[in-house]
């Protein structure tokens, strides 16, 4: 089949999908109505499919290959439209093979030789991997940030509490290219000029080194500055029982909770750290507790964050929490509606909230039209715009960006991804692959080109 009938395909489709997400049948009594998103109208929003190519074809069957693509310097800089981009390889859920980069001066139209990444060492202590995160581009500084993680495990399994490990981040100054240093992020002291009752094994309030952990989440859960100019990182933590052990209510793949680590630039580019209050709910309500926050300051400086759940007596939420002071603390975790006061169902999945630079904070994630099972399924695709009063998701902006074809495996998943915006057009670039479209692991990844209008 040709990109252009690809296209066309892809438009039929989608021009059904948003009067196919209602409800199969009524929710419980003692649920909010559900009801599904309106037609976008051009008078207000105009968020739209442009394209879908692929940007990196699979090397042999059974391998996923995944990319992201972002700017290394500031929007005012002679290297304005310098980007670096990442291919990774995966032939298993949540474990990275191999994984490269390349360098674009021209935003993304050419680009240079790949060099290769290292992501995994076989060690006298068992595996040990380093994670392949974006650089984060700090937009009043110009400084490029690396929150990534390295961490060693026994048996080399994603669910495994790493034997030892520790978030990390590093810092460049010539378009992360090099690191001017890397080293584990550490809990500094309450009180400045007072040392630090935080270590490697200790390294935050509720961590130990060997028995639970801090993380990042998903790509899409990336930094912001604040207007108070600090570092806002989203992370997950699991905690620990009384028995010392992570503590797992449900026996689910994992079980964590919310927060952020709040960094503050200091004059040598070293960056100081603190973890937040953390947010948490029942897992009565989520079997999983809350996973891969992602974060947007709304207008009167409020932190929204929402975050991904799993399903148990609640089907298919997403969750928010409020912050008035920073992402200091944190308010009680509440399901994510649209601003009308009416819910949506959502799998357990990622979700990227993005600031644009045309003052809109865009949602990218699944809206799926009845009760999900878990993670499942994880198409509709959609983006939709939230309300800055409220920080609630518009319904009526709703718009989806790809669904499952009639070729497509039920097992199709849309997530895992990232976007950016296209700093030369004001599009939204996106990065997805779309895992088991066909029965088995091998897929292309690709880019999607999405229209936000004026």
């Amino acid at each position: 089949m040709t990109h252009s009938a690809r296209a066309a395909g892809s438009a039929l489709l989608l021009s059904l999908t948003l009067s196919q997400l209602s409800p199969a049948a009524p929710p419980a009594a003692s649920a909010p109505a559900m009801t599904k998103p309106a037609s976008t109208s051009p008078a207000v929003d105009s968020l739209r499919l442009i394209s879908r190519e692929v940007v990196f074809t699979t090397p042999r069957e059974g391998v996923r290959v995944e990319s992201q693509a972002f700017y290394t310097r500031p929007p005012d800089h002679e290297k304005r439209l310098e980007m670096m981009r990442y291919r990774v390889e995966q032939s298993k859920s949540d474990k990275m093979d191999a994984g490269e980069r390349s360098f674009s001066p021209d935003n993304g139209k050419t680009w240079g030789e790949p060099e290769r990444v290292t992501l995994l060492r076989k060690t006298a202590e068992g595996f040990e991997r380093t994670g392949l995160r974006a650089w984060w581009l700090d937009p009043v500084n110009g400084l490029l940030v690396n929150l990534s993680g390295r961490s060693i495990t026994r048996a080399d399994e994603p669910r495994e509490v790493p034997a030892r490990g520790n978030v990390t981040y590093a810092v460049s100054t010539d378009g992360g290219r090099t690191a001017e240093f890397t080293e584990p992020i550490v809990q500094g002291p309450d009180r400045e000029g007072e040392p630090s009752p935080y270590t490697i094994d200790h390294p935050f309030e509720g961590v130990w080194t060997g028995k639970n952990t801090v993380g990042y989440g998903d790509r899409t859960c990336m930094p912001i500055r604040t207007r108070a100019g600090e570092i806002l990182q989203p992370v997950q933590a699991s905690i620990l029982g009384e028995d010392d052990k992570p503590y797992n209510p449900t026996g689910g793949f994992t079980y964590t909770e919310a927060g952020v680590l709040i960094g503050k630039w200091q004059p040598d580019h070293h960056i100081r750290w603190k973890l937040s209050a953390r947010v948490r709910i029942d897992p009565k309500l989520s079997s999983r507790g809350l996973i891969e926050p992602t974060l947007a300051e709304l207008p009167d400086g409020r932190i929204l964050m929402v975050m991904r759940g799993s399903s148990t007596t609640t089907p298919g939420r997403r969750w928010r929490s409020l912050s008035s002071d920073g992402g200091h603390t944190w308010g009680p975790a509440e399901p994510w509606t649209y601003s009308d006061g009416s819910s949506f169902f959502s799998p357990s999945s990622c979700s990227q909230l993005l600031t644009h630079s045309n003052g809109q904070i865009y949602w990218l994630g699944n809206i799926v039209p009845k009760p999900p099972k878990g993670n499942s399924p994880r198409y509709p695709f959609v983006i939709g715009r939230v309300d800055p009063a409220s920080g609630l998701l518009v319904r009526q902006s709703v718009a989806a960006i790809d669904d499952r074809g009639p070729d497509d495996s039920p097992e199709l998943m849309l997530s895992n991804f990232r976007a950016i915006e296209d700093r030369e057009t004001g599009d939204i670039l996106l990065h997805m692959s779309r895992a088991f479209a066909t029965k088995g692991f091998t897929t292309d990844a690709y880019v999607y080109r999405i229209g936000v209008g004026k």
